[in-house]
């Protein structure tokens, strides 16, 4: 054997490398364009990491006060603090430290809206189901921690811009009763700003969050490994097999797909500038930014605080700013909201078999309907975030847009629920028509009764089977209880809770019967003795 034999035979009989990577190489991966919204995740992150060490070589985590002297001349002479120093020294001073510190921060907004694109895929396709709800969990986390990640990085600089957003987050912690001012106080180190704020927030990004992040990526690939991949429906597609490419193919593009994406964050970073510290200044607690917003997944916090009238409670000598602390519990509510939704699915299906054929949405109307109308709260609250910004570039009143985003998030979730489930169930009736009636061909024939009708087409059988392989579920009925006991009430209310939920998600309204295959037989039957 050569050297690099010996060597490998050598690692396999004490670690079995050879035998494991030959078992993982006859999977079969599915091919579809969707599935790269979670590589994509996963390489910014690679990006995040490699960038983040280069930057850590030269950042200074201090609010020590230092006198500015570097390359950038009109903030030469001034107090800042060694953090901002350091930050200006990577910008100008340090050779490619401009690039690399921008494409950080490019790659930490492409993380978190591949992460966030990628979970909505997930929730419209349904592959939350068993036995992926963990691994739903982790990709929630991932999303939360994600956001708190940038947060916290967005604040090392310690420039006027982030300092004014560091003065909204103390507010919102402050507003939390009884615990509010305690966890102000630790997390400053002190009154606000303190003076281990950005020591304190670099520990954070750096080490407690990217270690919780590596983890939570570990996990969730060893149980996408052991459960295989989910797939789309098609003929020879089942729960209990995997139609795609071999790992190798598989392994060939997804390392071209990483030279892809890290190019597009580079060529972001080379070409668009993102947070110019150095016109903002130093933060000072006197001065405010105008103009200031936070990064994208962050604004609909800001959004909702921004038009939460300023509302005040005084109970039992204390007062409760209602202003902050609303938007808090309605934000933490709507995240909460998505990651609880596969349970409660569950819960009001009572489906507990695996699932590995992902739906259409159109299949599920109510939950796509659901998750447009979050989505769309989302966005009404980011509008929200950017109100004086709207006012401004738009010559209206700041008072007008912050009513227009009130009503906003009350009427447009609505509105693109109901929109969404019409346009769900009417392509539902699309497809059923399609089944039965087949396929249009554009070709006019004249009857012997002299009408015109247009010739129809019969579906294929890959066709007719992505059309009508869905299951549909049946609504759950409340059930039947002899109600003697009390203690069983709260039994009924759930089983109540429960039916409502699946008559709500599946009973009449909610989902258009797909044909059987009689009716399939009989309108077939009727094609074929017409064209007779």
């Amino acid at each position: 054997m050569s050297k690099g034999e010996r060597v490998a035979d050598w690692a396999d009989g004490r670690l079995g490398v050879r035998r494991l990577v030959r078992e993982r190489a006859r999977r079969a991966f599915p091919d579809h364009w969707s599935f790269m919204l979670g590589e994509i995740c996963l390489y910014s992150f690679v990006v995040l990491v490699v960038t983040g060490v280069y930057l850590t070589f030269y950042f200074h985590p201090s609010m020590k006060e230092v006198q500015y002297n570097g390359s950038y001349a009109p903030l030469r002479g001034q107090t800042v603090s060694e953090a901002f120093d350091s930050t200006l020294h990577i910008s100008f001073d340090v050779r490619g430290g401009l690039l690399i510190r921008q494409a950080h921060h490019w790659a930490a907004l492409v993380f978190v809206a591949a992460l966030l694109t990628h979970m909505m895929r997930v929730f419209f396709t349904g592959a939350f189901r068993k036995p992926r709800e963990i691994n739903w969990l982790i990709g929630f986390l991932l999303l939360v921690l994600a956001m708190f990640a940038g947060l916290t990085g967005y604040d090392l600089p310690d420039d006027l811009l982030s300092g004014t957003g560091l003065a909204v987050v103390n507010g919102t912690i402050l507003s939390i009763p009884i615990v509010g001012t305690y966890l102000s106080m630790f997390l400053f180190g002190g009154e606000f700003p303190g003076d281990e704020l950005v020591a304190r927030f670099n520990t954070i990004h750096v080490l407690v969050l990217p270690g919780l992040m590596v983890g939570l990526l570990t996990a969730h690939l060893a149980l996408m490994l052991y459960h295989g991949h989910t797939q789309y429906p098609g003929r020879g597609r089942t729960n209990s097999n995997v139609v795609g490419v071999p790992a190798k193919v598989r392994a060939v593009k997804s390392s071209g797909y990483f030279l892809l994406v890290s190019g597009v964050i580079f060529g972001m970073a080379a070409v668009a500038q993102i947070n110019p510290v150095w016109q903002y200044g130093p933060y000072r607690a006197d001065q405010v930014s105008a103009g200031s917003q936070p990064d994208w997944y962050m604004g609909v916090a800001d959004g909702l605080l921004r038009v939460m009238p300023g509302w005040e409670v005084d109970f039992w000598g204390h007062t409760l700013a209602l202003d902050n602390l609303i938007p808090l519990t309605v934000g933490v509510g709507l995240f909460l909201a998505l990651g609880a939704y596969p349970f409660i699915e569950s819960w009001a299906t009572g489906d507990t078999r695996e699932q590995n054929l992902l739906d259409r949405p159109r299949n599920r109307p109510v939950r796509t309907a659901l998750g447009v109308a979050w989505l769309s709260f989302y966005l009404v609250s980011l509008i929200g975030a950017a109100n004086d910004i709207i006012a401004v570039r738009f010559h209206v009143s700041v008072e007008s847009v912050t009513w227009a985003v009130r009503i906003g998030l009350f009427v447009v979730p609505v509105a693109t629920y109901a929109l969404t489930k019409r346009l769900a169930l009417g392509l539902q009736r699309s497809d059923r028509d399609k089944v039965l009636h087949g396929r249009e061909t554009g070709i006019i024939t004249r009857m012997p009764n002299g009408e015109f009708v247009e010739v129809h087409e019969p579906l294929s059988q890959e066709q007719l089977h992505v059309l009508t392989q869905h299951e549909q579920y049946k609504p759950i009925g409340p059930g039947t209880g002899d109600g003697t006991e009390d203690l069983k009430i709260a039994f009924r209310l759930a089983r109540q809770l429960r039916s409502w939920l699946s008559e709500s998600l599946y009973g009449e309204g909610a989902q258009i019967a797909k044909p059987t295959a009689q009716e399939y037989q009989v309108m077939h039957k009727e094609r074929t003795e017409d064209h007779a």
